[in-house]
Order: structure tokens, then sequence, then C-alpha cells
């Protein structure tokens, strides 16, 4: 998150806005972005209702992380139409703020 923190600007200068989305209760998003002193926009889907329509959300009832959003990234334009989609399968692999950035640039054109 503090690499897209950092990119704010360039996302922003692109006509991009840096959403994040968690499963995590909002309150509990609240503290950790007034901890961090994050400027990001952060959503809870505590209910777990949207991660699965975009096939972020480990949904295997065999797997021990059941239910838990997996990492993804979107790019979405304003008509709603997906045009860049990450998921990773292991929360630990990350996309740098530059890879999505250089997505929205291609989406644009």
């Amino acid at each position: 998150m503090k690499g897209f923190e950092a990119a704010l600007p360039q996302f922003e200068a692109l006509g991009a806005q840096v959403v994040g989305i968690s499963t995590d209760h909002h309150l509990a998003l609240a503290a950790w972005q007034k901890e961090m002193n994050s400027k990001q926009l952060l959503l809870s889907d505590f209910r777990r209702q949207m991660l699965p329509a975009y096939g972020a959300m480990q949904t295997d009832e065999k797997s021990p992380v059941y239910r838990y959003a997996k990492r993804a990234y979107f790019i979405i334009d304003k008509t709603g139409t997906v045009k860049f989609a990450k998921v990773m399968d292991n929360p630990l692999n990350l996309l740098d703020a530059d890879e999505v950035l250089k997505a929205v640039k291609a989406s644009a054109s």
C-alpha cells in the first residue's frame, strides 16, 4: 500500500483514483488509515459481496483460507468496464505501483 500511497499524485494526474478494498470491518480500516496517515480511499467488503463477483476471493471450501480476499488489482473505466485485472493467488505477491500506472496508461489508449 505504501508504494501506491506515494504514487497517488501520478494516478491522479492520469485521472485515476486508487481504491483499496478489504474484507476488514470499516472501523478497523479507519483505525489503520489513521495509524498509517494514509490518504487512500479504503472500502470495506465486510459482507463479502463484491470481491467474489470479481474473482478476488478464495471460495474453495476445502481451502484453509476459505472466504478470504485475494490480492487483486483492477482498472475499471468510468463506464464500469474492467480494462485490466490481475488476481494474485499468493497474498505475498505484490504488483509495483509503476506496473499498475503503466496499465492505466495502456487502458486509456
